[in-house]
């Protein structure tokens, strides 16, 4: 399942952002990225997040971020384990308690803590 890209790329910096368009749960996002050398979009600044927004308003669905609840201290952490050095919270968020371990971005480019399993678009970073 090669990403058909469709013109659906940003690149910032060293960093490209990339769309296949599909809508899946968090755990496929993150294997369809993987399966293609990259690793679910997280932005580490206002420049990335602005890159990230564009295409969740090019296809107007919300997308999962590569970005989890940590399972000790409970914070947000990158997928690799380190601190988020960014964030872009959406107003009273995140308000999950606990049970929502995934981020999703809204089109307005804020972030909003969400539950793994639901369907959101895909964005790669590589």
């Amino acid at each position: 399942s090669v990403l058909a890209l469709n013109g659906k790329i940003r690149i910032v910096g060293d960093k490209m952002f990339a769309s296949n368009g599909k809508k899946v749960d968090f755990a496929s996002a993150q294997q369809s990225c993987e399966e293609v050398g990259g690793t679910i979009a997280a932005p580490k600044n206002e420049e990335e997040n602005k890159a990230i927004m564009d295409i969740v308003k090019q296809y107007n669905q919300y997308a999962y971020l590569g970005i989890r609840k940590g399972e000790i201290s409970g914070q947000f952490k990158y997928l690799n384990g380190m601190p988020l050095n960014y964030i872009h919270w959406h107003q009273h968020e995140p308000n999950g308690k606990g049970k929502e371990k995934c981020v999703e971005m809204y089109t307005d480019g804020t972030w909003n803590d969400k539950k793994c399993n639901m369907y959101r678009l895909t964005i790669c970073e590589f």
